[in-house]
């Protein structure tokens, strides 16, 4: 158990390594050869161009104007000046919704800090609990919690009142922010510019007919049902071995560059490799030839693959983008059910096209449901088992553990300031370390469930990520034992036992659940700002890679925000502040510091790094909304728990209208917002439709759409479509290759010419 020394220890560890970081940061971005690093934003956007300077060459790399480092921390104010309307202009909505939720944990926790180390801090204090127990390790901070107030004590009435206060303090703000984003994707869809997704809608589950292609059979079904509004639409082609030929040649044409680039700096040493795994062995041979060689033979593979796909009608998949001539007409499309059977033409909103993920396309609706069954049973069973080594690592993270293991290194470990170490830095940075390869993991099992978009992934692997913090990082840190025994523990109690048994270990918990927030929240969001890693790349790239200007852009990869992994992290730091702002309010402040530091360091990501790969309009907005009610309903049924064992029996009615009322609020904002973050209003997309047919009368919205949904392979080649049919405005007939006899029992009301 961590004392307050350690706990100092901990916190000089991570404030120094977090000020390193930022005095690194500061330094390196001034530089010119790093501007591209630290601001590609900007170079993205064609507004910043790579630093001219005159004078000595060394000016070129190196920033020798001393002026510019005593301002060296002048991005601090710089992040936070941008104003919001120009953040989303600038970043888009879905960025600056990711910083808002930074935001709202500042709007809850600052008030709940002051409210708490006021109120419930000097209650606790003067417990005095702990003291009169004999054979009880406990620390200073263990004195500030619950734990100190004794049992069936009048004083629990203070823990009692403070959790209404806060809870109804946390529904003001929650209600408050959704609100604000719901007005706020609203607006931002009213008033954004024309993308093809705004008139476009995925159609998926086609059914089969004998008489027609998918394609034609796609075109006869929505010029039938939506004879005013349809207007193109293009098919699903199953490209995903195609694809994987065009991402290898793109692969060996960076090498051949590689070698093109080093034959031309030493032009009398040819450069060599060999032809096994990666050039780690096999024979040795001409690199310049070998990999052009490689690259002839991927072209005609390609070419014999394109072609495949292109005539088989087999490499057509049961699913089209289908456009309509209006937003309104897409949206009646999108949000109503098209046949009697609810399992076929299947619609939904169409990502926008930088936003689909085309190998899940090619997935049979059928096979989604089994992926999706088997996906949730790994997960059950990925869950339990990350729990062994997490546990393995808490149980030497510990002065008993090491010298149990390793006994030899007892007379070391006993030093004061080495135990500091080890029982105030090591258990955080050991956690850390394992959920390192935890979201690669959980977003290969996503794709494996076929979802058709990136944003579609991305929230699907922060659920999961979600579940994995709750119980692994959460539940798992607090409860001692291996998996099994604990997952064995939980099904042999009764549900009512479980908050108990957990409620009753969380005060212990306080002193680690604080050195892994300064270690992930303070010193982890300070190396996030350094961008270290993609620093490194950069150079690298930019040595060996580049040789044009259009090499060097690429080399410039800023990437974008990870909401997979970072919106779940973000939600235990609320999920610890709605736990202890109770139990142990000290724990508090640590929080608020990572709410604060975080807005800004991320504010400023966005503003100059980031660069989004998608806009969904902050549709994963109700999924922070879902997760933080998760997390206040089990806060209040660990406190439940946890007073039960407190001889405050009276107190546990009172608890019990917590939770109630919590799911009750989370009902009635669901019905009130999450409709925005779903639908798009028919009344607002008659509005953008009129005032685009008065601004735009001759606009040729088919030629806009004809390739917005064409397959990134077949992107600039020569892609053979489908014959479109005339679509003359006053032609009362739809012709189709279905013959009357079978219109019956195919068509849906059909015949072969269907009079509108």
């Amino acid at each position: 158990m961590a004392s307050l020394q350690d706990i100092g220890v901990s916190a000089a560890i991570n404030i120094l390594t977090a000020l390193a970081f930022l005095v690194a940061f500061a330094i390196l971005r001034l530089q010119p050869i790093n501007d591209r690093v630290y601001f590609p934003k900007w170079y993205l956007k064609g507004i910043r161009g790579s630093p001219t300077r005159s004078g000595p060459f060394v000016k070129q790399f190196v920033n020798l104007d001393c002026k510019t480092y005593i301002k060296f921390l002048n991005w601090m104010p710089a992040a936070l000046k941008m104003p919001e309307p120009e953040l989303i202009e600038h970043a888009g909505l879905d960025s600056t919704a990711f910083i808002r939720i930074y935001l709202l944990g500042l709007k809850i926790f600052v008030p709940i800090t002051f409210l708490a180390l006021v109120v419930l801090v000097p209650v606790n204090w003067t417990g005095k609990t702990l003291e009169t127990i004999q054979n009880v390790t406990f620390s200073n901070i263990d004195k500030l919690s619950i734990s100190n107030v004794p049992s069936g004590s009048a004083r629990f009435w203070a823990h009692l009142v403070m959790a209404y206060v806060f809870t109804f303090w946390i529904f003001y703000i929650l209600y408050n922010e959704y609100k604000i984003m719901a007005n706020m994707r609203l607006h931002f869809l009213a008033s954004e510019n024309r993308r093809p997704d705004q008139f476009t809608v995925l159609v998926r589950n086609v059914p089969p007919d004998p008489d027609e292609s998918v394609s034609e059979h796609v075109e006869h079904f929505f010029c039938v049902n939506h004879p005013d509004n349809y207007l193109t639409h293009q098919v699903v082609y199953n490209a995903n071995k195609l694809a994987k030929l065009v991402e290898k040649k793109k692969s060996l044409h960076n090498w051949l560059t590689y070698y093109q680039n080093k034959y031309e700096r030493n032009p009398t040493e040819k450069p060599m490799t060999k032809t096994g795994f990666m050039g780690l062995w096999g024979t040795k041979v001409d690199a310049v030839d070998y990999y052009s060689a490689e690259i002839e033979k991927l072209n005609q593979g390609e070419a014999t693959e394109r072609e495949k796909v292109i005539s088989d009608p087999n490499a057509i998949v049961p699913a089209a983008f289908v456009s309509f001539k209006s937003r309104w007409g897409a949206a009646v499309c999108a949000q109503t059910q098209q046949s009697r059977n609810p399992t076929i033409w299947l619609t939904e909103w169409a990502p926008e096209p930088r936003d689909v993920y085309w190998a899940n396309l090619a997935v049979p609706y059928f096979e989604l449901t089994i992926r999706r069954l088997l996906m949730a049973i790994t997960l059950f069973f990925l869950t339990f088992f990350f729990m062994i080594p997490i546990a393995f690592v808490q149980s030497l993270a510990n002065i008993e553990g090491i010298e149990r293991v390793l006994p030899f290194l007892k007379g070391l470990i006993e030093m004061p300031t080495v135990k500091s170490v080890i029982q105030g830095f090591l258990p955080g940075i050991a956690l850390k370390i394992f959920l390192i390869i935890l979201p690669s993991i959980l977003m290969l099992m996503s794709k494996i469930e076929g979802y058709a978009s990136l944003s579609s992934l991305e929230r699907r692997s922060a659920a999961k990520y979600h579940l994995f913090v709750l119980v692994n990082v959460f539940l798992g840190s607090i409860i001692t034992g291996t998996a099994f025994q604990q997952l064995k523990s939980f099904l042999n109690q009764a549900p009512t036992e479980i908050p108990k048994t957990v409620g009753v270990s969380i005060p212990m918990k306080a002193t680690f659940f604080i050195t892994y927030i300064m270690v992930d929240g303070w010193a982890g969001i300070a190396a996030e700002i350094l961008r270290l890693v993609p620093l490194i790349i950069f150079h690298l790239k930019n040595t060996f890679l580049v040789k044009t200007e259009k090499d060097r852009e690429q080399a410039m990869d800023p990437g974008c925000l990870d909401f997979a992994t970072s919106e779940p992290r973000i939600q235990l730091y609320f999920l610890l502040g709605f736990v202890y702002c109770v139990v142990t309010p000290i724990l508090l402040p640590f929080i608020v510091v990572f709410f604060a530091f975080a807005l800004m360091v991320f504010r400023h990501q966005i503003i100059n790094v980031y660069n989004q790969k998608y806009e969904s309009g902050a549709t994963f907005w109700p999924d922070v909304h879902r997760r933080l009610i998760i997390g206040m309903v089990i806060s209040q049924l660990l406190l439940m728990g946890l007073l039960s064992t407190k001889n405050a029996a009276k107190s546990t009615p009172l608890l019990v209208v917590l939770p109630v009322l919590t799911i009750w609020f989370h009902i009635f904002c669901k019905g009130r917002f999450e409709s925005a973050f779903v639908k798009f209003p028919l009344e607002d997309a008659m509005v953008k439709d009129t005032l685009e047919r008065a601004t735009e009368p001759n606009l040729n919205l088919k030629a806009y759409l004809q390739d917005a949904y064409v397959h990134p392979v077949f992107k600039g080649g020569d892609l053979d479509r489908p014959s479109v049919i005339d679509e003359e405005e006053n032609n009362p007939l739809v012709p189709t290759k279905r013959n009357s006899n079978r219109s019956s029992k195919f068509g849906s009301g059909r015949s072969s010419d269907v009079e509108l």
